[in-house]
């Protein structure tokens, strides 16, 4: 799950992304609406984390555009608001939830918690692929009923590779979601990932669970291969 967190104060958006990122969230943040706008161009998101007054834009118009742009997934408005009619605005430009500041971390992570539920409904939340079992909403993964013990970019690979499972995903497509913007990640850093994930998961004597296609990229293999 990739989340966007936009919020003009430096030490609250960062405390928000650390704390979403121990979750096995891949997280970016920034500091102001027009960057936002910037990153629901070019990435796709689950949840959008949108602070209301911010400078370039208010998160109230970030909702808006993210809508006008077809955003699906869940939007959470962080607010020092709690008049009546601010949160109905918010609501009726597109906004899921609301939280008035100061808020507490974990009541923060239940409702991201929450919200993420409400979009993997329509989605299946736990994946068998053979042996292998993820499940979305625990963020675990298991092989033959035995827990495999992953760190978040390397659970964020496999549930990346099971939600396209029958498509090839490009070097640049896994990169993009698995790693924040500001890390720097090269097709040698997928690569080291790939070969991590497939000694914890793969079977002895059995095709790895990740095929590598030569010149494209990668793909999660057939279940019944």
């Amino acid at each position: 799950m990739r989340i966007l967190v936009a919020d003009d104060d430096h030490t609250l958006c960062d405390n928000i992304a650390k704390i979403l990122k121990l979750d096995f969230y891949a997280v970016d943040s920034v500091f102001d609406g027009a960057e936002a706008k910037d990153l629901i161009d070019y990435y796709q998101y689950d949840l959008l984390v949108l602070d209301w007054m911010m400078p370039e834009a208010l998160g109230i118009e970030v909702c808006r555009y993210a809508r006008s742009k077809g955003f699906d997934g869940g939007i959470l408005m962080l607010t020092a608001k709690d008049a009546t009619e601010d949160i109905i605005e918010g609501l009726d430009n597109g906004a899921d939830d609301y939280m008035v500041k100061p808020f507490k971390m974990e009541e923060l992570r239940a409702r991201v918690r929450a919200l993420l539920r409400r979009k993997n409904k329509m989605v299946e939340e736990e994946v068998s692929v053979g042996s292998l079992k993820l499940n979305k909403n625990k963020r675990t993964v298991f092989i033959e009923n035995f827990e495999v013990s992953l760190t978040k970019n390397e659970f964020l690979l496999l549930e990346y590779l099971i939600e396209n499972r029958g498509q090839v995903l490009t070097h640049e497509q896994m990169i993009d979601y698995i790693w924040d913007i500001d890390d720097n990640a090269n097709t040698n850093t997928l690569a080291a990932l790939i070969r991590l994930v497939r000694k914890k998961i793969d079977m002895e004597d059995e095709p790895s669970y990740i095929q590598s296609i030569r010149g494209l990229g990668y793909k999660l293999r057939d279940s019944d291969v």
